[in-house]
């Protein structure tokens, strides 16, 4: 037994003192063979034996393949790191544990999937990555060039001496990331744990800025090496929600400043935002959203909703130009350290796209390639919407489909004027020009309410419903309805209709003085109708009629989306009879940005004529001319009101 202890005592001896440094450089050889490229420990280094050997080298070299930028994929004064012995002998590298000072780590990744921290021949393999567990740094910094995603960093971190700091490792990261400036710093736990079997969480807090994005993140993360198990409470800043798509890969609208809180949770490969709150320009937005990553195309589903909308804040997402009248509240930081906001990113986007000079329509282009980017299923709804000067909608909510795509608006529901207009929106984008197609229904929208700017209709009352059918090919909303085809049509019933304005559209001289003297009075309203047949943005009058108990309005004419002009010409035939009447027929034309609207020529210079030649015989005989004897008769308003209703085709009509 004595002999026995005796050996085991020499073997410890040997071992212990062993001159490991004259094994260097087998060592080095062996390890290079294994890993595919230069290894090498340049000064001492100092063995632990076991299934699980502890290695400590002062000054440690491990190479880049030779295509990468940086010649080190790792360059240490020193480290201390564990290797599992088994799975070294069938070319597998398991590091337990890895302690480097002052490291300096170079990692890149190509577009053909080439890596520099790939151990083999094939550096693109997945399967020849290390499998490290713990990973403890001290005063080292890493550079990361990933050509595809517009990135290249380079991050510095050292680790705090002092004892019960729960963050004690420091980071500060600057560069490029989407193309784009991208600095960050931020604290973390001391020790890097990326085995799956380490159960703790590690803590983690960050502020980053890519272009005119901020975040600020903190929360800990339970899988550092698949980046899962996310638990984080976040605040997200920025001038452009769409600019995500480049950092994130997640498609959203062009939106205008924005700030943002909520709760980031990641399982497995989907991202949970939950608790939202913020503001979109004035309009505040809450909810959640989900983004799948498990599929070939990642899916965002959710809901988000807002208590108070401002309209002007929807203008980038149908590609007009930020009014600006809401003060980007997202600036608020720019505010605080006294740097002067720049446009924010939709502005830029839709000032030079957003309409042309003299156009109304928005010919911001659809962006195609990111509606192939991702999948989803979002609803979205405003309680209130508020400051819309052209049409007085009060609430809304649209489910957001796309899939494949092909981006689906059903339903969409909006209240207006006291009633509803609902329908779908569906732009095929893997057809080029995108094809678009629109269906809307109008239901029972209040006259009086429908143009709160005009005064003289607040005294009205009576319902509109209507349809819009349109198809169009376009990668813009001023493209798609120039080449639109399909039909219009706008029906109103039984109602009342300031008389003014009908006095006013026969220039009733008379009438129109002596509603300015007495006050404006209302007439019975039969009914009203205005449908057009649309062909290649063309838009063709089916009928005009209004019908009131004092006047009968006929209409024809047309409207060119294509081109943004109109050419209408109203008939008034008086039911009563009045002096002091020039009536003739009324054209509105011009552009849709500067409308004219005034009496025909030629029928208004007859009449006025024959005023001149009896004002030179009489002067009292100048007022005959003027005396309207009220030929019109009362239309067969549910003829007209059929007929309008139906398109072209069904009037057989070709």
């Amino acid at each position: 037994m004595a002999g026995i202890g005796i050996v085991l005592i020499v073997l410890v001896l040997v071992i212990s003192f062993f001159p490991w440094d004259s094994l260097r450089g087998p060592i080095n050889r062996y390890v290079s063979d294994q890993l595919g490229r230069r290894f090498e420990i340049t000064r001492h280094l100092s063995v632990n034996l076991g299934f699980t050997t502890t290695v400590s080298a002062d000054g440690i070299e491990i190479a880049n393949p030779e295509w990468a930028h940086d010649p080190y994929l790792l360059k240490a004064t020193a480290a201390q790191f564990d290797i599992s012995l088994l799975p070294l002998m069938v070319g597998k590298v398991v590091l337990p544990n890895i302690k480097l000072t002052e490291p300096r780590i170079g990692l890149q990744i190509e577009p053909d999937g080439r890596r520099t921290w790939a151990f083999s021949r094939d550096t693109s393999e997945n399967g020849t990555a290390p499998q490290i567990g713990s990973f403890v740094v001290d005063q080292g910094s890493v550079s990361y060039l990933a050509k595809a995603q517009g990135a290249d960093l380079d991050v510095q971190f050292s680790l705090a001496s002092e004892s019960g700091n729960d963050l004690p490792l420091s980071f500060k990261a600057s560069g490029r990331w989407n193309n784009g400036a991208f600095t960050a710093d931020g604290r973390t736990g001391g020790a890097l744990e990326f085995s799956r079997d380490f159960q703790a969480s590690f803590p983690i807090e960050v502020n980053a800025v890519a272009g005119r994005t901020r975040l600020k993140a903190k929360g800990s993360v339970a899988d550092l090496a698949n980046l899962a198990g996310i638990d984080a409470t976040f605040d997200l800043q920025g001038e452009n929600l769409d600019d995500l798509f480049g950092l994130l890969g997640v498609v959203l609208p062009s939106t205008p400043p924005y700030k943002l809180r909520g709760k980031l949770d990641k399982k497995d490969k989907t991202w949970d935002v939950s608790q939202i709150q913020g503001l979109l320009g004035k309009s505040d937005l809450s909810g959640s959203l989900s983004f799948d990553q498990s599929s070939a195309v990642p899916l965002l589903t959710g809901k988000v909703q807002s208590k108070v909308m401002d309209f002007a804040d929807l203008a980038p997402v149908i590609g007009i130009a930020h009014s600006g009248r809401s003060t980007p509240k997202a600036n608020s930081a720019n505010a605080s350290t006294g740097s002067k906001a720049a446009p924010s990113s939709a502005d830029k986007k839709a000032l030079p796209t957003g309409t042309a000079p003299g156009k109304v329509l928005p010919r911001t282009p659809l962006d195609v390639p990111r509606l192939n980017a991702m999948n989803a299923d979002v609803t979205y709804s405003a309680a209130d919407i508020r400051h819309v000067k052209e049409l007085p909608l009060d609430k809304g909510s649209v489910h957001v489909k796309l899939n494949a795509g092909v981006l689906q608006l059903e339903p969409i529901s909006l209240g207006v004027a006291g009633g509803s207009v609902a329908g779908t929106i569906r732009i095929d984008s893997t057809v080029a020009p995108a094809a678009i197609t629109t269906r809307l229904d109008v239901r029972a929208l209040q006259l009086n309410q429908l143009f709160p700017a005009v005064e003289n209709t607040k005294t009205g009352f009576g319902k509109f419903s209507g349809q819009f059918n349109l198809a169009g090919r376009g990668n813009s909303v001023a493209q798609m309805l120039g080449s639109a085809s399909g039909d219009v049509a706008i029906l109103m019933g039984k109602g009342e209709i300031s008389n003014i304005l009908l006095e006013f559209m026969g220039l009733d001289g008379g009438e129109v003085i002596k509603f300015l003297v007495r006050g404006d009075n209302t007439v019975q309203l039969r009914c009203a109708a205005a449908a057009f047949d649309v062909k290649q943005g063309l838009m063709t009058s089916r009928a005009i009629v209004l019908d009131t108990s004092d006047t009968v309005v006929t209409g024809q004419g047309q409207i060119s989306l294509a081109n943004e002009t109109l050419d209408i010409l109203f008939k008034p035939l008086p039911k009563d009879v009045s002096i002091l009447s020039l009536r003739s027929p009324l054209r509105i034309g011009g552009t849709f940005a500067k409308t004219t609207a005034g009496p025909e020529t030629s029928a208004l210079a007859g009449r006025v004529g024959i005023a001149l030649v009896l004002a030179a015989i009489n002067p009292l005989l100048a007022l005959a001319a003027t005396i309207e004897t009220g030929p019109g008769e009362d239309a067969d308003c549910a003829a007209v009101l059929s007929k309008a209703a139906r398109p072209a085709a069904a009037n057989g009509k070709k």
